[in-house]
C-alpha cells in the first residue's frame, strides 16, 4: 500500500512539474492542480495509513493522527480558491493580450501585429 501511494505521489508531482514548465496557461493551471494533489496525498500519508483506526489518541492501541487530515482539508479549500483565482487571472490575460503564453512571447507561427509607416503597431 505504501509503495502504491509513493508511486502515485511521484507520478502526480512529476506530471505537475512537466505541465508547469509548459508555455501555455491551461497546462500551467493543470500542473499546479496536480502538484497540489500530490502534496495533499503526501500530507495525508504522513498521518499513518491505517484502515478502521480511530483518530483519537489514547483510546486504542492503533490510532491515526487527525492533524494531517485537517491539513489536507484546509489545503483542498485553499487549492480550490487558488485554482479559481488563477483561471480568472489567465482569462483576463488572454482577453488583454490576445495570447495565452505564460512568458508573454508569441509563437513564430502567430500573426504579428500590422506595422504602420512609423514602424509602430496600430
Amino acid at each position: 500500500m505504501e509503495l502504491v501511494f509513493a508511486l502515485v505521489i511521484g507520478a502526480l508531482t512529476a506530471s505537475g512539474v512537466y505541465l508547469l514548465l509548459r508555455a501555455r496557461t491551461f497546462p500551467v493551471i493543470v500542473g499546479l492542480t496536480l502538484i497540489s494533489y500530490g502534496v495533499n496525498l503526501f500530507l495525508f500519508s504522513s498521518g499513518r495509513l491505517a484502515t478502521g483506526a480511530q483518530p483519537i489518541i489514547g483510546t486504542t492501541d492503533t490510532y491515526t493522527d487527525p492533524l494531517p487530515q485537517a491539513l489536507v482539508l484546509t489545503a483542498i479549500v485553499i487549492g480550490f480558491a487558488m485554482t479559481a483565482f488563477v483561471v480568472v487571472l489567465s482569462l483576463r490575460s488572454l482577453a488583454d493580450h490576445e495570447d495565452d503564453h505564460v512568458d508573454g512571447h508569441q509563437d513564430a507561427k502567430a500573426p504579428q501585429p500590422e506595422q504602420n509607416e512609423e514602424g509602430t503597431g496600430k
